[in-house]
């Protein structure tokens, strides 16, 4: 019986509890979403958490192993990266290692989104490639994070 409650709790912490990290300014963030195009021989990333199961949990991101930052629900980062190469996006998950491999052109943004999926005592994380509109409506309604704050 004691076992069952804790099983409870716990499920309820993950899908309930919600995780904060540090934020950036609000000035800073709602520059961001004005969504202007990157520097020249740039791509731009907007990497992004919406609200969903898991919010207790926090996941480190990376783009070419270098710390992007830890997500929470309801966050987005933006990194400027190196037009016309193929960069790596990686989120730390229990599941596998979750790598996205994207090919940029300059000038351009692109969307990720990541996404948690409850197992059944953890939660890995997954990312996924966003249609532009889509994103920057979900985007909308964000805060950004800021950068370089891995718990690895």
């Amino acid at each position: 019986m004691y076992k069952q409650m804790l099983l409870v709790i716990l499920v309820s912490f993950f899908f309930t509890g919600c995780a904060t990290v540090p934020m950036e300014s609000i000035e800073k963030s709602n520059y961001a979403k004005e969504f202007n195009p990157p520097a020249d021989g740039k791509a731009g990333l907007y990497i992004y958490r919406s609200s969903g199961v898991g919010g207790a949990l926090k996941k480190d991101i990376f783009v070419d192993g270098e710390c992007i930052g830890e997500s929470a629900p309801k966050v987005f980062f933006y990194k400027e990266v190196k037009a016309d190469e193929e960069h790596k996006v990686s989120t730390e998950s229990e599941f596998s290692p979750n790598v996205l491999l994207i090919q940029v052109k300059s000038g351009i943004n692109y969307f990720i989104k990541q996404y948690i999926k409850m197992g059944v005592f953890v939660g890995g994380a997954n990312l996924v490639i966003v249609d532009a509109e889509k994103a920057k409506k979900d985007i909308s309604k964000l805060k950004m994070a800021k950068t370089g704050n891995c718990s690895k």
